[in-house]
């Protein structure tokens, strides 16, 4: 349990991070304020007027590197992302998952699945997962390098050769998730953080359409990456299954799969038709009453202050509010009145929250383990009438469907703990009527 928190802890850091690098690469300039020992806000924040550099890569893009001259706090920050570099197995933490007997079983997340560390690995990870990656779109949120090839070719980018394009970006100086990603090759002159922003990946626009002026910036900036998504049949582009935030529901997604008779893969031993949810973080925190108040950088990226310049500006070291005190400054503003007064209250409420429903993420994965194995005997039985067995089958879909919804979201229900009670809860519902039909035979 202590493993998973921590796991839950690095990831809540990493899960909003594209967000993050996002929402405030306008930085700040040189200020008269003196060295503040208060809580500074994003008020404190001066926004600088900038000529952008010239790019030094082969695509076209800007780089870190190129902006250090410009914003150099910033850019510091965003390398010390590096320091996250723990992962944790979950495969070995939580076993129902693991390989042929797991519920993830015919699947790449069953041979291996880690939390998810600093984004500067991201192209070192994507290279060296177990999981098979044929084609290039699984490099759609590793680089903004391939965001630019995208960008530039189009759909026809996404089913080229995996290592063909890895090689192609590695061999020339790409980088992991950085500048680009969140803010395109723009200087960052706008006077808001939401002026600073740019959605780069264009599933998103695609998808949402005139939906996206609805969602804040600054959490689109980070959804683009921590949503649901999946990979189109015909064309292998990276596609997103909503339309607007009324759709980002797991029962309004689970619906639009099934319509379009989409799987990502057939169970071999149950015979049915799997789906995987990815990380719906950005689904999530919409879904819920964060959303309305805060915004990923709000709660993973802290106001600080260089000493020597008194430079104000967003850290963009991705951190789990757990871990800054002035982070967590910001949920007491409206926990107070759920009783949390201290920080210590704050820090104790937000890990019961993860530890609820960590324990019961083991208990209803357990249970659709269980479900799991007894479909896939009465499906080797050769005594069940396939009609019958599809009933069950489609009750099991729908059951790691929701499970996973909860499982695969990186915060342990510290963004929406509703929603993931929910979830759970209708895992459970679903696995009690499968098993129910199982033993009335």
């Amino acid at each position: 349990m202590e493993k998973r928190n921590q796991a839950a802890k690095l990831i809540i850091g990493a899960v909003v991070v594209i967000i993050a690098v996002l929402f405030l690469a306008g930085v700040v300039s040189r200020h008269e304020i003196k060295y503040k020992s208060t809580p500074l806000s994003r008020d404190d924040i001066a926004y600088r007027q900038v000529e952008a550099p010239a790019a030094t890569s082969a695509d076209g893009t800007i780089t870190a590197s190129d902006w250090k001259a410009i914003y150099p706090d910033i850019v510091v920050s965003w390398g010390k992302n590096a320091e996250n570099e723990e992962v944790v197995d979950y495969l070995d933490l939580d076993p129902y998952l693991k390989g042929d007997e797991g519920i993830y079983e015919g699947y790449g997340f069953a041979k291996d699945y880690g939390s998810a560390r600093g984004h500067n690995y991201t192209l070192t990870d994507v290279a060296k997962t177990k999981r098979p990656h044929g084609m290039a779109n699984c490099l759609t949120c590793k680089t903004p390098n391939f965001t630019k090839l995208v960008n530039d070719e189009g759909v026809s980018a996404y089913s080229r050769p995996f290592d063909e394009v890895y090689a192609q970006i590695t061999e020339n100086g790409g980088e992991t998730v950085s500048c680009y990603t969140c803010h395109a090759n723009n200087p960052g002159n706008g006077t808001q953080p939401k002026d600073n922003l740019t959605v780069t990946h264009s599933y998103i626009t695609k998808a949402l359409g005139d939906q996206i002026g609805t969602i804040d910036p600054g959490i689109l900036a980070c959804g683009q990456c921590h949503i649901e998504y999946y990979f189109n049949p015909e064309t292998k582009e990276t596609t997103m299954p909503h339309s607007s935030v009324e759709a980002m529901t797991p029962e309004a997604t689970y619906d639009y799969f099934t319509e379009i008779g989409f799987s990502d893969w057939t169970q071999e031993s149950t015979g049915a038709k799997m789906l995987k949810v990815q990380h719906p973080e950005m689904e999530t925190v919409l879904l819920g009453k964060h959303a309305g108040m805060l915004n990923c950088a709000d709660c993973h990226m802290p106001v600080e202050q260089n000493p020597t310049t008194q430079n104000i500006y967003h850290s963009h070291k991705l951190v789990s509010p757990l871990e800054d005190k002035s982070l967590l400054a910001n949920c007491l503003i409206c926990h107070k009145e759920l009783g949390a007064k201290t920080i210590d209250d704050m820090i104790a409420f937000v890990k019961n929250i993860q530890s609820r429903i960590t324990a019961e993420e083991t208990r209803v994965g357990n249970l659709l383990l269980d479900f799991k194995h007894a479909l896939a005997a009465a499906n080797r039985s050769g005594t069940w009438e396939e009609e019958k067995l599809d009933e069950i089958r489609e009750l099991y879909r729908k059951a790691q469907w929701f499970f996973d919804f909860c499982y695969v979201e990186n915060s342990e229900g510290a963004h929406n703990s509703e929603l993931a009670t929910r979830c759970l809860n209708t895992a459970e519902e679903l696995i009690n009527q499968g098993m129910a039909l199982l033993n009335a035979e």
